[in-house]
C-alpha cells in the first residue's frame, strides 16, 4: 500500500510553468513505477507520462512530449511534474499513480492521489 497527495496546480496563464508535486508515504517507494494522468471537463481519464522504478527512464503522451518532464527523488518519496509552455488544452485534474508489478498505463490497480486542479487560462 502506498498514500498519494498531489500538491502545485493552480490557475496560470498560457505560457506559463508549474511543478506539480506527488508525496508517498511507502517505505517502499522505490520499488514502484510513477506516473500522471490527467483529466480535462467531459473527457476520459488521459495518460501524461510515466518513470521507472530503478532506471529513471520516463515515458510520455505525444501531446506533452518537449513540454513536460517526470522526475523522481526516491530518498525524499516524491515525484515531480514540471509543466512549461502551458496551454489552454491542458487544463485538467492531475493525478498522481503507482504501481508495483504491473502497467501503470493498463491497470485498474493502481494507486491514486486526489488530483491536482491545473488551470491555463488565454
Amino acid at each position: 500500500q502506498v498514500q498519494l497527495v498531489e500538491s502545485g496546480g493552480g490557475l496560470v496563464q498560457a505560457g506559463g510553468s508549474l511543478r506539480l508535486s506527488c508525496a508517498a508515504s511507502g517505505r517502499t517507494f522505490s520499488t514502484y513505477d510513477m506516473g500522471w494522468f490527467r483529466q480535462a471537463p467531459g473527457k476520459d481519464r488521459e495518460f501524461v507520462g510515466c518513470i521507472n522504478r530503478s532506471s529513471g527512464s520516463t515515458y510520455y503522451e505525444d501531446s506533452v512530449k518537449g513540454r513536460f518532464t517526470i522526475s523522481r527523488d526516491n530518498a525524499k518519496n516524491t515525484v515531480y511534474l514540471q509543466v512549461n509552455n502551458l496551454k489552454p488544452e491542458d487544463t485538467a485534474v492531475y493525478y498522481c499513480a503507482a504501481a508495483f508489478g504491473w502497467s501503470i498505463r493498463d491497470s485498474d490497480n493502481n494507486y491514486w492521489g486526489q488530483g491536482t486542479q491545473v488551470t491555463v487560462s488565454s
